[in-house]
């Protein structure tokens, strides 16, 4: 198989935008970007209407290839495991059927297909990862792109055996082998050379080998993306830790925040952390515990369990250094329990069972109180969570059979552990609390947050079907905040709904129901339920910003949870709602109950307040901020003129939602960043569009006096412009071989009341004089004008 994948991916890119399918040819090229740089919410929008669009059009190797590079980005960026098994053996059917067989990317599934195997149990399935990629191996060439790729998975299964030695000799085997078919090894075959290094011991080898494979990269033209130096960082960083140069690893370690955001990190990340925590240059506390029990979480809930184990067991060893003993035994029993999903267990069984060994030979705590005491204590005396979760141990201990003074402290302490980052087994608590006191209200309101905070699917059913017997409207109540949880709004409406039939008075269900209901762009129904909820809640109490809160219901043990009054949010909400719904006399009315002061007291709102930001979501699903004036207190008026990839245009009015994205910057930051801060609102919806059309201009920088003229001038015509080029952008001097000029890029908006060639003619009336001419092709093009004058100056400018 010799087929080029980029050669073949230019070429499809070309043949579906001269089809006309200009969507499908764009996803096809960003689709593998966002894969593989974790841009996992700009391709959760992508790829669904992608692999839609090629199914539709009968094109399986398109298929094939946008169902590879999401799953590379599931296994990889996400570290997901038996969750996506499925859909990887299914894509490995799919890739050798006979229609795409011959589809170059049938042979990257291969990859995919093993790579999902070791996130489920990567040394227990060695020999099949061995076979499946050496079969592979051996029939393809080692000048594609696909050889490197393979080789590097062979060689972390070989790992996975305890086989590093044999790993590296494989991989240097395999470098000789693509250099000898003149193929460039890759960065990344080097990075993963690093790796077997890594485990072997090499630390200084490390570093020698990253620099040498960064300046081989660089000098091929090819500089580093993000997800390169965030791994050259990461590696070197666990390098210097393994030779005990702290501040150097300190001085390179990514931050606990791009961890957080790049699932791929943690493994590396948490190893480096454990050798600085030895070396006494990181502080072991309670935060980096919940940290990695979230992760442990969250590993635990993709079906990664082989990485979830190794994971805890590190986590584990920091509990016991700690002396947090509940937490100790607590990962110690969920390693247990995951060794049940492993198909070899031989080492790291041995390790589960000495983590629960040394972490039940931790002193246990004497009780400063009698038990019944001890919530009172705990809150007073504010003691630590992990030393708060081992009195609390020790106090349910003491009330074996006495169920009536164990119920408070077993939610106390579940709550208590949801915070240290172990939701699941808090959840595992409060069942048993509840199996030893069945309908008790306390228990089972606990027991539904924390179901929720552990994403536990078939624990929020089996509790919603015991409560659908004795509690129906509770039973409701838990599967809608779980739909709503899941992004399910039409569920989680049809839930709320089946309460409100039971019991019309409640007031959280209204709230998650008209949440519910703006996020299905209902949002008629969304005031409706906003007013009912005004109708039937103790009026406000209490003035406010209002807009910091993200819409959900408040926090709360049972539907209610107490909160019978109406909330600052609540108001806000219902303002959004109705300004939507055109409903300007209840803007008015409500906004009063904030102070809200209207320069007219009556009519649509359309005033002049402040520059905000609106969030906007591109169609290929990155997010835009848009500069934007307020003019009320839920719409702003869009500034610059956009292209075809946005919704919007220059002029529209649009609802925004009422959370502020961005916190403002602090008292001690700059003078300067606080004078530049705006505030920053998600997009909502359109209300009044202002019809503006787009169309790009090209050429030479006329200086800044004349551009502001034209600026103004095109202004005055009910016209709007923006430059989008900055400094940077230069164009060519066809006075001058070789020389260039600096030139200007920018969106011009054209009215709704004027033609395009009224549009072409004003344009050539303001910038005819110019020593530089402008080129506007597409405009020319709609206005039926002769494009020769665009043309030549796209081609003598270099345009």
């Amino acid at each position: 198989m010799t087929t080029d994948i980029w050669a073949w991916v230019r070429d499809a890119h070309r043949q579906l935008a001269e089809a006309g399918h200009h969507r499908l040819a764009d996803a096809i090229v960003e689709l593998p970007g966002h894969a593989t740089q974790g841009r996992n919410e700009q391709l959760d929008a992508l790829y669904p209407e992608a692999v839609a669009a090629a199914r539709s059009l009968g094109l399986p190797w398109v298929e094939v290839y946008l169902r590879h590079w999401r799953m590379q980005n599931l296994l990889n960026k996400r570290q997901q495991g038996e969750t996506v098994l499925p859909e990887a053996v299914d894509l490995l059917d799919f890739a050798h059927r006979e229609e795409t067989a011959s589809c170059p990317q049938s042979v990257c599934v291969v990859q995919d297909f093993a790579i999902c195997h070791a996130r489920v149990d990567g040394p227990g399935y060695v020999a099949e990862r061995l076979a499946v990629v050496g079969e592979t191996l051996e029939r393809i060439e080692p000048a594609r792109a696909c050889y490197d790729c393979l080789s590097r998975e062979y060689s972390d299964a070989l790992e996975d055996d305890g086989r590093a030695a044999e790993a590296l000799d494989y991989l240097d085997s395999a470098a000789n082998r693509m250099r000898a078919a003149g193929q460039q090894v890759s960065l990344r075959f080097q990075q993963a050379r690093a790796g077997t290094l890594h485990l072997l011991g090499r630390h200084q080898e490390v570093l020698e080998l990253l620099d040498t494979a960064e300046r081989a990269e660089q000098a091929q033209g090819s500089p580093l993306d993000e997800r390169d130096e965030r791994w050259g960082a990461l590696l070197r960083a666990r390098a210097f830790a393994g030779l005990g140069r702290t501040e150097e690893a300190l001085a390179l370690l990514p931050e606990r925040s791009e961890a957080e955001l790049h699932a791929d990190l943690r493994g590396a990340w948490t190893q480096t952390v454990e050798l600085l925590v030895a070396a006494g240059a990181w502080e072991n506390d309670t935060e980096l515990g919940a940290v990695l029990a979230g992760w442990v979480g969250y590993l635990d809930d993709v079906g990664a369990h082989r990485p979830c184990v190794d994971l805890l067991l590190t986590a584990g060893r920091l509990a016991l250094a700690r002396g947090a003993r509940t937490v100790a035994l607590t990962l110690a029993a969920a390693g247990e329990r995951k060794l049940t999903r492993l198909r070899r267990t031989d080492g790291v069984a041995e390790q589960v069972a000495a983590l629960r060994t040394a972490a039940e030979a931790l002193p246990r705590p004497e009780l400063p109180v009698p038990p019944g005491e001890l919530a009172a204590h705990l809150a007073e005396a504010r003691v630590p969570f992990e030393t708060g979760a081992d009195l609390l141990s020790v106090a349910l201990d003491r009330y074996r059979g006495e169920q009536a003074g164990a119920t408070d402290l077993t939610v106390l302490l579940a709550t208590v552990l949801g915070s240290l980052g172990h939701a699941r087994a808090a959840a595992d608590l409060l069942w048993r609390g509840l199996d030893a006191t069945p309908g008790d209200e306390e228990l089972t309101g606990a027991l539904g947050e924390m179901l929720i905070e552990a994403r536990d699917g078939e624990g929020v059913r089996r509790l919603a079907d015991l409560l659908s017997l004795t509690a129906p409207a509770d039973g409701h109540w838990i599967r809608a905040r779980w739909a709503g949880a899941e992004g399910r709004w039409a569920e989680a409406l049809e839930q709320c709904r089946a309460i409100l039939a039971l019991d019309d008075e409640v007031l959280n269900t209204r709230r998650l129901a008209a949440h519910a209901a703006t996020e299905l762009g209902d949002h008629a129904t969304a005031q409706r339920y906003y007013l009912e909820l005004l109708e039937r809640a103790t009026p406000l109490g209490a003035t406010a910003d209002g807009t910091d809160e993200d819409g959900g219901p408040a926090e709360g043990t049972d539907e209610d949870g107490g909160h019978r009054a109406v909330q600052v949010p609540d108001l806000w909400h219902l303002i959004t709602a109705a300004t939507a719904n055109r409903d300007w006399a209840v803007v008015r009315s409500t906004g009063a109950l904030l102070d809200i002061e209207f320069d007219e007291p009556e009519g649509p709102v359309d005033e002049g307040w402040q520059l905000v930001t609106i969030r906007a979501t591109r169609t290929n699903g990155t997010t835009a901020d848009l500069p934007a004036v307020r003019t009320g207190p839920a719409t702003a008026r869009i500034l610059p003129v956009l292209g075809e990839d946005l919704t919007l245009n220059h002029g529209d009015v649009v609802v925004f939602g009422p959370a502020l994205l961005e916190s403002p910057p602090g008292e001690d930051a700059p003078e300067e960043e606080r004078e530049r801060w705006r505030p920053v609102f998600g997009f909502l919806t359109l209300l009044d569009p202002a019809g503006y059309t787009t169309y790009w201009i090209d050429g030479g920088w006329p200086g800044d006096d004349p551009w502001v003229r034209l600026r103004e001038d095109l202004v005055q015509e009910g016209y709007a412009l923006w430059a989008y080029s900055g400094d940077q952008y230069r164009i060519t001097d066809p006075a001058e071989d070789g020389d260039t000029l600096p030139g200007v890029y920018a969106a011009l908006g054209v009215p709704p009341t004027a033609s395009a060639a009224e549009a072409d003619a004003l344009l050539h009336r303001l910038t005819g004089d110019w020593p530089h001419p402008l080129a506007w092709p597409a405009l020319a093009k709609a206005a039926g004008v002769d494009l020769d004058r665009h043309e030549e100056i796209v081609e003598r400018y270099g345009l």
